[in-house]
């Protein structure tokens, strides 16, 4: 469905090309893209400028917004910035999405991705390029599944968790808030809070640390 209220786009690294290709697609105005990288400003970013700084949000009034940052622990900052921010869903119009599916405000489904029946989609989630996710998972707020991953049903990601590119998960598996699943992985058992996990089968690194933790300056 095209908008015809202009989208402010908050992140203008990498990650920010494909949700602005997502937007385009999907029929969206882009009426500014910000960056708290000070670095970036007035730089351009498949030919949009940027304008600003994130400060630019909170001196409008119900803008039309959408984070375009990979990172998990720093969608759920800024997220929690701008009370009066409208921050819109975005559909990719080549993602198949079944009816019954249910999405959270702010979350991005991108090209390819594959959602079935009776899913939901929390806040501020990344379905990125060709993920596919079966019946009746839950997906957590600020999740991230990465291009060509793939969840069996009843698959459970809690908020902020992230399964890398590539990677697998068996039917009725839990993977705890803000885990990371290497690229690759295979989860075949449930994978506690706030570790990192590798491997065929997946298992937690000694060094595991939550990626809430991980804290960036830049918006990308």
């Amino acid at each position: 469905m095209t908008e015809s209220r202009g989208v402010s786009v908050v992140g203008a690294g990498g990650h920010a090309k494909v949700v602005i290709s997502t937007l385009r697609d999907a029929g969206f105005t882009i009426a500014t893209v910000l960056d708290d990288d000070e670095s970036r400003i007035g730089s351009e970013i498949l030919g949009f400028r940027v304008e600003g700084t994130t400060q630019h949000l909170l001196e409008q009034d119900g803008s039309d917004a959408v984070l375009a940052i990979g990172d998990n622990s720093r969608r759920r900052q800024l997220a929690g910035r701008f009370s009066s921010v409208r921050w819109i869903t975005v559909v990719h119009p080549t993602a198949t999405v079944d009816p019954s599916v249910k999405i959270g405000h702010g979350t991005v489904v991108f090209a390819g991705a594959v959602i079935q029946a009776e899913t939901t989609l929390g806040a501020h989630v990344i379905v990125n390029t060709g993920a596919m996710i079966d019946h009746d998972c839950l997906i957590g707020d600020f999740a991230h599944l990465g291009p060509g991953s793939h969840l069996a049903g009843t698959v459970e990601v809690r908020e902020g968790a992230m399964l890398g590119i590539g990677g697998v998960v068996v039917p009725g598996t839990r993977i705890g808030s803000w885990t990371t699943v290497g690229a690759g992985a295979a989860v075949t058992r449930d994978l506690p809070a706030g570790v990192t996990a590798v491997g065929i089968p997946a298992r937690p690194l000694r060094s595991g640390r939550r990626a809430g933790e991980r804290g960036r300056g830049s918006t990308s």
